[in-house]
């Protein structure tokens, strides 16, 4: 079973600050790359209940399914390989393939076969070693709506938030609170069938 415990920081950012960033840390448009990520739960969002998410990230004609679990300040995620095809079946209805996020999902007492598609989210992504981390800059796009943000990956949670928080202030970025990226889909999504 694929599982890791990740460890990011994140800070939503205005445009004007994404972009002085960009120019302060000579990226480029060409350093970016795509990545789209297909959203998944149950029509009662039985992951959402569980604090979990489910997605599949296709970047460089890749597919993998990531099961997101809090886990104390943590996020674990546990990985799974798909074929192209799979990954089409899913789109379509069809049951997620047994492998590890499946196992997970039925420790979880999830109905697999009631997962269903929910949306997508692209972003363009931009990293580059930091610190001893990973320093990511995201320019994402969905439903109609465009959001910048910053990440922090480290293995240290301590360390990390130091080089996190001293970045901002170097910076003058302001802290905001930052959901993630499916929780921001959700929102914008319950907007826009409400409105």
């Amino acid at each position: 079973m694929s599982q890791e415990i990740e460890i990011e920081f994140k800070n939503l950012l205005t445009q004007e600050e994404f972009f002085r960033l960009t120019q302060e840390f000579e990226i480029s448009k060409n350093d970016f790359v795509k990545q789209t990520n297909y959203y998944f739960d149950t029509e009662k969002f039985q992951l959402k209940g569980h604090k979990s998410a489910l997605r599949v990230r296709m970047k460089n004609d890749a597919y993998t399914l990531t099961l997101k679990q809090q886990f104390e300040e943590h996020i674990l995620e546990t990985h799974q390989t798909l074929s192209k095809d799979v990954f089409a079946g899913l789109l379509k209805g069809k049951t997620l393939p047994e492998g590890a996020v499946y196992d997970v999902l039925t420790d979880l007492d999830i109905h697999v076969s009631k997962i269903t598609y929910l949306g997508e989210l692209t972003t363009f992504r931009a990293e580059f070693p930091y610190k001893a981390g990973l320093l990511v800059l995201d320019e994402n796009q969905y439903l109609g709506k465009i959001d910048y943000e910053i990440e922090y990956e480290s293995a240290d949670y301590k360390v990390g938030l130091k080089n996190f928080k001293e970045l901002l202030a170097e910076k003058e970025i302001p802290e905001r609170v930052t959901e993630s990226k499916i929780a921001r889909f959700f929102s914008e999504s319950n907007k826009k069938t409400k409105g």
